[in-house]
């Protein structure tokens, strides 16, 4: 295992995140700043969440707080136990404080949506999304520079896109392709949560919404939270591509995030 770790973890002292994995199996992303780091969602064990760290050389020891979007599995099932094991405090909405139970850190704060909050150095906001649980997704504003990332969107409310609006990086969901997913031998039921309002985000939807979002100043995205079974990255990378290009925005680099393994770092801002 690599253990030639960064001082602090973040030798470049900038803002930056990583995402360590994401679709159906397990979300987790570490938001880098000068002041150390955040994890953002824990879908993975602990271990595995200390494995994909160690590949982009990213010291768990510079975590200094956990933050939480939602109370599913997929998204917190390594919680508990990364954040006792590192002594962390975790940040969280009531609704999953009390979804959570016994798979509960030691150190929580409830936090309410729609208001700002400081964590090394990073202005935080969280804010409600479309999803079948009490679901948020945050911004991070650092040194003139913000991130957003909001992935279990069922649909691309008039708040998403002016909390998105302007950001330098993007995380946006574009979780399945619709005709493979109708066409596909999940549950009827399934298949209608999934295309509701409420579910997840299409690709297509993931492209429109690109369209209100973008502005100049972004200059990164990264299309996340894949289905498995019901879509393709490669489809989903020519898509966003062909987007750019129809938009004269081929200034802006873009890359779709992996289940299996972890995404290279990306600094925002950066020259």
């Amino acid at each position: 295992m690599i253990t030639d770790y960064p001082i602090c973890g973040n030798g470049h002292g900038k803002f930056g995140f990583t995402v360590l994995g994401s679709g159906s199996q397990g979300n987790a992303t570490v938001i880098h700043s000068p002041d150390g780091m955040l994890l953002l969602d824990a879908g993975f064990s602990a271990r595995e969440l200390e494995r994909r760290m160690a590949l982009r050389r990213i010291d768990p020891h510079g975590i200094r707080a956990m933050l939480l979007t939602h109370a599913h599995s997929d998204h917190i099932c390594g919680c508990r136990v990364f954040a006792d094991r590192y002594e962390i405090e975790t940040y969280m909405t009531g609704h999953v404080c009390t979804a959570l139970d016994k798979a509960r850190p030691k150190h929580v704060t409830v936090i309410e949506p729609g208001r700002e909050f400081e964590l090394c150095g990073v202005l935080i906001e969280s804010f409600f999304v479309p999803h079948d649980v009490e679901a948020v997704a945050y911004t991070f504003h650092c040194g003139g520079h913000r991130i957003g990332y909001a992935t279990d969107l069922g649909s691309v409310t008039m708040q998403v896109i002016a909390r998105l609006h302007g950001c330098d990086a993007l995380v946006l969901e574009s979780n399945y392709d619709t005709r493979t997913l109708v066409a596909s031998h999940r549950p009827e039921r399934v298949k209608r949560r999934i295309l509701s309002r409420q579910g997840h985000l299409s690709n297509d939807s993931a492209l429109e919404a690109l369209e209100q979002i973008l502005t100049p100043s972004t200059k990164q995205v990264v299309f996340a939270h894949l289905s498995r079974e019901c879509n393709d990255s490669d489809m989903v990378a020519e898509g966003l591509r062909s987007t750019l290009e129809r938009m004269s925005r081929t200034d802006v680099f873009c890359e779709v995030a992996r289940q299996e393994t972890p995404l290279e770092t990306l600094w925002v801002g950066r020259e």
